[in-house]
């Protein structure tokens, strides 16, 4: 359909229009005038407000990265309309986050294995747990103790007994881990909000509500990770001090408080979410390494 076509009612909704037809439906809003999509549309739907200069996007970047909690803030105040939505946003930077690091960081892992190296000597360790469980390979020969069958034999079909087929699996391994580590993070954001609700449980706020926080927190987070992409070695020092900064810088404007109580209660989290955070990563490794 080429020709622009106004029916004698909405085709979205139904309401019937008067003569001459109005532009838009009175009733539900949709343009009263029925034609095919242009490409320039669909580059509107793609981007409109969302990337234009004045668009919600960097709105809420400006807020996000010069006002720390003032976005939260906003959202929870009901100021919203103006503002990427907390999820959407997280979703948006932590994927940017992935994709440029697997461009730009790369995924290689190199082992630097000698290629005289010969495994049927000597015994090479794969993964230790501690208290006689492990896996690798012992004079050629691989065992695998204290774990399921199944995970035995999956880590089995992952090995090879000479260095090149070591080093090649070893540059698998870090694609793999990369594109896991945008899930294992997601799983630590409703974590951050539960110990949030747990610490700030007088402030009588929502699980939601700290969710909110959560998500705003680490979609900074996952920009710091993007400082580490630049071609400066001193960025990397710079993105490591900005997060526990701004996160205190954050916690002060959304949740107020006494400086001595909010740091302690920082630090309460800090320590469980750190923890958390070590074992998922481990578990994205592992994950990395099987599948």
């Amino acid at each position: 359909m080429n020709d622009a076509v106004t029916p004698a009612a909405c085709a979205n909704c139904g309401e019937p229009f008067a003569s001459p037809p109005p532009a838009f439906c009175p009733a539900c809003g949709q343009e009263s005038r029925v034609r095919a999509p242009t490409l320039g549309e669909f580059v509107q739907q793609f981007g409109g407000a969302y990337f234009s200069t004045e668009g919600a996007l960097w709105r809420t970047l400006k807020l996000l990265l010069f006002k720390p909690g003032e976005l939260t803030k906003q959202y929870l105040a009901g100021r919203r309309k103006h503002y990427v939505l907390p999820l959407r946003l997280y979703l948006t930077v932590s994927v940017l986050a992935i994709l440029l690091l697997r461009l730009v960081a790369g995924t290689s892992v190199n082992l630097n294995l000698p290629p005289d190296l010969d495994l049927r000597k000597g015994q090479y360790s794969i993964l230790e747990f501690g208290a006689g469980s492990g896996a690798g390979m012992k004079d050629g020969v691989y065992f695998c103790r204290g774990m399921p069958a199944w995970f035995c034999k999956r880590l089995e079909r992952r090995l090879d007994t000479d260095p090149k087929g070591l080093q090649r699996e070893a540059e698998e391994l870090g694609g793999r881990f990369i594109s896991n580590l945008g899930g294992a993070m997601f799983l630590m954001v409703p974590l951050f909000a539960l110990l949030q609700k747990a610490v700030y449980w007088n402030r009588r706020l929502r699980y939601t509500e700290h969710l909110v926080f959560a998500l705003h927190l680490h979609a900074f987070w996952f920009l710091c990770l993007l400082l580490t992409l630049l071609p400066f070695e001193w960025m990397s020092v710079v993105s490591i001090l900005l997060v526990p900064v701004y996160a205190l810088a954050a916690l002060k404007r959304v949740y107020g408080g006494r400086w001595f109580w909010r740091w302690l209660r920082a630090a309460l989290v800090s320590l469980v979410y750190g923890i958390a955070l070590s074992v998922v990563l481990a578990l994205a490794v592992v994950w990395s390494l099987l599948f």
